[in-house]
């Protein structure tokens, strides 16, 4: 203890080297300058011994003066230097540092305590993220192992018959998990590009129409199993957007795949349709994809852009992660577009999706790469 008060003493008065010398100098002027002026009245310079009187007295008071600071300092300047001397530096430290006493030490103070709120702000951000990715590469494993379980089983049930019908239909069944699995890792793709979307954007005018319609075919299967017929509107023979087209697809995809996913628990035939229009002032581009199936509940509907939500209809099936939805929100986010989401229980839900029709090209260019 006495050694660092000794090291903050040290460091004090070097410090103050210029401010001390300052003072002598003053000191002598003045002392000139008196004596000039006597010689001036024919009257004689002071006597040896006041001079070193006035000497001493000046260093008592500007020692006294660098006490009393020093002492006031002390415990801000001791902080400091305990913190910079700690070879297991702790942030929380910064929040138990002491005030100061000076506007410096305060201005100090206040940016230390600033930075310090934004760097556990960043630190708790990057936890999330990890978190988040943590959970979701587990649920994407524990999902994955469900089409990889029935392939194998439908693999030893073929090699034991030999009829032709049990063959078809168990490679079609292989085919169905073998498209489960393809999405899945085209979702952990997606999930791990996204951090890093600037970089991986090309953004251009696409035929909107003509996407949709090759998004449905490659879902055609599972709509006919599910018993959904889907159906595009438009009352113009085309309509473009400027956005990147394979984030696009991404996100149609995951709208699509959501509604079949919930129209198929819904018994009887289920229309699903892709709606794409102008606005009355033509500044958007409006898109819904509308589907009759189980709808959301009423609770749900806020939370469904949150990660890992499932809700009540992801209790009903094992093939929900929480993740497409939030996914979606946050690539339309990037792309400068807007998504809304109104459902009905049990009558089905509306995604409707708004792109502006000029300018998302310079709105998406225009964001930093690197924040």
């Amino acid at each position: 203890m006495r050694r660092m008060v000794l090291q903050v003493l040290r460091s004090y008065l070097k410090d103050r080297i210029v401010l001390i010398f300052t003072y002598y100098v003053g000191i002598l002027l003045t002392v000139i300058l008196s004596w000039l002026d006597m010689l001036g009245q024919g009257l004689g310079f002071m006597k040896p011994e006041n001079l070193i009187y006035l000497l001493i007295l000046s260093t008592f008071i500007l020692g006294l003066g660098l006490t009393f600071d020093f002492m006031r300092q002390r415990r801000f300047l001791m902080t400091m230097v305990q913190m910079s001397n700690n070879t297991n530096p702790d942030l929380q430290e910064i929040i138990g540092m002491a005030s100061g006493t000076t506007e410096e030490q305060k201005w100090t103070h206040g940016a230390l305590h600033h930075q310090y709120r934004a760097y556990m702000d960043q630190l708790n951000a990057l936890q999330l993220s990890q978190e988040q990715q943590h959970h979701f590469t587990n649920q994407w494993v524990h999902h994955m192992k469900t089409p990889v379980s029935v392939i194998d089983l439908h693999i030893q049930e073929t090699k034991n018959s030999g009829q032709l019908e049990e063959t078809k239909s168990a490679l079609t069944s292989i085919q169905e998990e073998n498209e489960r699995i393809r999405l899945g890792l085209e979702m952990m793709l997606h999930t791990a590009r996204l951090d890093k979307f600037e970089f991986d954007l090309h953004v251009q005018r696409i035929d909107l129409i003509a996407l949709v319609r090759q998004v449905i075919n490659e879902h055609k299967k599972a709509c006919i199993h599910g018993g959904i017929f889907p159906k595009v509107e438009c009352d113009e023979p085309l309509i473009e957007i400027e956005t990147d087209e394979k984030w696009m697809r991404f996100i149609l995809n995951q709208l699509i795949i959501n509604a079949i996913k919930y129209s198929k628990l819904k018994p009887g035939t289920k229309q699903l349709t892709i709606r794409a229009a102008r606005s009355e002032d033509s500044a958007e581009t409006i898109l819904r994809v509308i589907d009759t199936g189980i709808g959301i509940a009423a609770h749900d509907l806020p939370r469904v852009i949150e990660p890992f939500f499932t809700g009540e209809n992801g209790r009903k099936g094992p093939e929900s992660t929480g993740m497409g939805l939030f996914l979606v929100h946050e690539v339309i986010q990037k792309l400068g577009a807007h998504i809304a989401f109104e459902s009905t229980e049990g009558e089905g839900t509306t995604v409707t999706l708004r792109f502006r029709s000029t300018g998302i090209y310079h709105e998406v260019l225009k964001k930093p790469i690197f924040q």
